[in-house]
């Protein structure tokens, strides 16, 4: 039934389906979790097969730190946070001394 195989057109074929089903922004994102997907099941076989076991709970806690945000940045966008607020204080007292100067006329 399948005595060709896949051939050269066939690949060229499949490769614009899933562009233009996906869009091709997506497709690197799409790459990325299957790429990341890969990893924890290659770790979670050699775990379950007794082989290598710190070295599946090394890629675990890799993945989970790349996730969690550096709290180094936190100062900063507080800081930044008291800077808006004061400014938007500082717009609320203007407008409140507009007003009555606007109703006055």
């Amino acid at each position: 039934m399948f005595a060709n195989g896949l051939q050269g057109w066939h690949l060229i074929i499949l490769v614009l389906l899933v562009v233009l089903l996906f869009g091709a922004k997506r497709l690197p994102d799409a790459a990325r979790s299957i790429g990341k997907s890969m990893k924890i099941f290659k770790a979670e076989t050699k775990d379950l097969a007794g082989e290598n076991k710190p070295a599946a709970e090394d890629a675990v806690d890799a993945e989970t730190k790349q996730i969690t945000p550096k709290p180094a940045a936190a100062p900063a966008t507080d800081q930044q946070v008291a800077d808006l607020q004061r400014q938007l204080d500082e717009l609320k007292k203007q407008q409140a001394a507009d007003q009555p100067q606007k109703n006055a006329s």
